[in-house]
């Protein structure tokens, strides 16, 4: 299975309808309240910078607990199927599982994000490197 991005009429539906719904909206609010009472303070999986329910996204490393049914959307992921991610980090991630082929298609998306995350962690540190030796 493709780890690419839904497809327009997929993508659209997700983004305009589930990510709109009462029921993302409620789960999101129970991932966060659950996340703060397991580690304390929120942080983006990828920078570690500090962040609120306010300015971090979440990411689903699985689909499976998003479903549509007769009488709307149902938010049943695992807690362990979304991670925190700042707005731009979030987009960084995607990015990247869609340019490469290996994330893209050959692995799960739980792996491909995680890949994703080491690969851009790595990168920022080599930046972070090379700005501080100048």
């Amino acid at each position: 299975m493709s780890n690419h991005r839904k497809s327009a009429w997929d993508a659209a539906g997700y983004r305009n309808r589930y990510l709109r719904s009462p029921a993302w909206y409620r789960r999101r609010a129970k991932w966060f309240i659950a996340e703060r009472h397991q580690h304390g303070e929120l942080r983006c999986a990828l920078c570690l910078g500090a962040g609120t329910e306010r300015t971090l996204d979440l990411h689903h490393l699985d689909y499976r607990g998003v479903t549509q049914g007769p009488h709307g959307w149902s938010a049943t992921e695992p807690h362990d199927d979304l991670i925190a991610l700042h707005p731009r980090c979030h987009e960084w991630v995607h990015k990247l599982i869609d340019r490469d082929r290996a994330l893209s298609g050959l692995i799960s998306r739980r792996a491909a994000s995680a890949q994703a995350i080491t690969r851009l962690r790595g990168k920022i540190a080599q930046l972070l490197e090379e700005a501080s030796g100048q």
